[in-house]
């Protein structure tokens, strides 16, 4: 048989490329996240003025060629804080969803892969705390000991360990049903290779997207504990407590509380992109489905 012509290989691998071209989501929403990245990483170097000092000539400046976003009841510049406070709600949002995933995926494999009197135990207590509101769960964590941007991170961390658990088990008790998991049984292999090995790695996909969704959940419950006083303290530039600080003026200088408030609504729509981006990339049910209709 004759070898392809160099044209002809093109021609044919170019049905896999288009096949594998990224969700308009996960573009868009990657696009937003990173630009917000990249301007809370560089804030101390391209904020146009300090943060954090205090210039009381200059309150309630409204949006001017000197401060492009106003300034506040303290006369800070407000586009400065909202570069450095989003170093802080990105902060939040990430360590928290990485302690509910570091918590919540053991606790979801053992319930799933164990059944019985483990599975009842550790389900019950995720249902009682699914039970109580967020925020008022979080609210429970950070009532009995002072406030601190930590505490926060791993009240709103816990809060988010029960969903992660539940969908931890529910992938578990499908995949625990393959053949692949019946030759490791077979074989002889441990409980903990089995779990560690075998089961976490085909059960990463939906752990992603949930994982991501949870990132944008997290910054919104971060910021409004930081709203009730129960997060960032001030002088802290978290856009949660801006919003917070921004309420008795919201008549007179709304710009105060409009720009945090419109910056953690883009962040947030662009993670959610980002999550059914995602999803639409790794669940083969939505790739082949999306593939069918073009």
């Amino acid at each position: 048989m004759a070898a392809a012509s160099p044209e002809q290989a093109s021609r044919a691998l170019r049905p896999a490329r288009a096949g594998r071209k990224l969700p308009l989501q996960l573009v868009v929403g990657a696009s937003i996240v990173c630009v917000i990245l990249a301007l809370a990483l560089l804030a101390p170097l391209i904020a146009p003025h300090p943060w954090d000092t205090i210039n009381v000539r200059a309150r309630f400046l409204a949006p001017n060629a000197t401060y492009w976003l106003g300034t506040d009841d303290y006369g800070r510049d407000v586009l400065s804080r909202l570069l450095v406070g989003a170093r802080l709600s990105i902060f939040m949002g990430v360590t928290a969803t990485a302690i509910s995933l570091a918590v919540g995926i053991p606790i979801g494999l053992a319930a799933g892969f164990f059944k019985g009197r483990i599975d009842e135990i550790l389900m019950r207590g995720a249902d009682v705390l699914l039970s109580v509101p967020p925020i008022l769960l979080g609210l429970l964590v950070l009532a009995v000991t002072p406030p601190a941007l930590w505490k926060t991170a791993v009240a709103v961390g816990f809060v988010y360990i029960p969903p992660m658990a539940r969908l931890t088990r529910s992938v578990t008790l499908a995949l625990a049903e393959e053949d692949f998991i019946q030759a490791a049984r077979a074989r002889g292999e441990s409980t903990a290779y089995i779990l560690f090995r075998e089961i976490l790695p085909n059960a990463w996909p939906p752990l992603i997207v949930e994982g991501s969704l949870r990132v944008s959940y997290a910054i919104l419950l971060a910021a409004a504990l930081s709203f009730l006083g129960l997060g960032a303290q001030p002088p802290s530039s978290d856009w949660g407590l801006m919003i917070s600080e921004a309420r008795s003026f919201i008549d007179n200088a709304p710009w105060i509380a409009l720009a945090p408030g419109f910056a953690m609504c883009l962040l947030v729509i662009g993670v959610n992109l980002v999550g059914d981006g995602l999803r639409e990339t790794l669940d083969p049910r939505l790739r082949h489905r999306v593939a069918g209709k073009g």
